[in-house]
């Protein structure tokens, strides 16, 4: 196991809960790759704690699915198929294309600012390269969005399913050429938005998910 994570040190949470969140935040990133084995003993020599919260986190990374029981062999970071893939980006693209649709029904001025705001951000990011930047942008362009549906079970859903897939669209950000399609297929949202066109935004939505579909499913071939 040569995974270079560092530990989030936070003061405010239990030892468990940092173990947890380090973990976490490593198979996200990437830094656990899938059918990684996950061993108490080198893990807690890594991170600097006992086996007891690695053995605590590992089993609540089980209930998230990011971790699985293989017998003989012991945890191990969980791996996503392309079935898996092509299952989550279909009910996403679904979840995306009525976020879009309540957020043309109820955005209002501060959230098409905001909006407009965080499409450029998302340009900015593109230009510097930085794959980091880059998601991070994405998520707010896509929070805000959400934020405007008003759905707060809609918005929980829908980040816990980007969660699933974030370390994927990591490695797939990573290896773009070119950000162009993202930034034009943001700038149709936010322009159909804008002018209340449902059915429009609604298609750019699908369309836009339809695409991260193609590039993570490509990358795992």
């Amino acid at each position: 196991m040569e995974a270079s994570f560092s530990v989030n040190v936070n003061e405010y949470l239990p030892l468990r809960d940092v173990v947890f969140n380090t973990l976490r935040e490593a198979i996200l990133k990437g830094e656990l790759p899938p059918g990684e084995r996950l061993m108490e003993k080198t893990l807690a020599e890594r991170i600097g704690v006992s086996r007891t919260p690695i053995r605590e986190a590992i089993r609540k990374l089980e209930l998230e699915g990011l971790v699985t029981m293989v017998p003989r062999k012991g945890a191990e970071v969980a791996k996503i198929s392309e079935k898996d893939i092509r299952d989550l980006l279909e009910i996403r693209a679904t979840l995306e294309a009525l976020a879009v649709k309540l957020a043309c029904k109820k955005i209002d001025a501060e959230g098409i600012q905001r909006l407009d705001f965080l499409k450029d951000e998302f340009i900015k990011a593109a230009k510097k390269r930085d794959v980091e930047l880059i998601i991070k942008k994405d998520v707010e362009f896509h929070d805000s969005i959400f934020n405007a549906s008003g759905n707060e079970k809609l918005i929980h859903i829908l980040n816990n399913l980007r969660e699933q897939i974030y370390r994927f669209r990591v490695k797939y950000i990573q290896e773009m050429t070119d950000f162009q399609v993202l930034i034009d297929e943001h700038e149709e949202i936010v322009e159909s938005v804008k002018s209340g066109n449902i059915q429009k935004a609604e298609e750019i939505a699908i369309k836009h998910i339809s695409n991260q579909e193609k590039a993570v499913v490509n990358m795992l071939d």
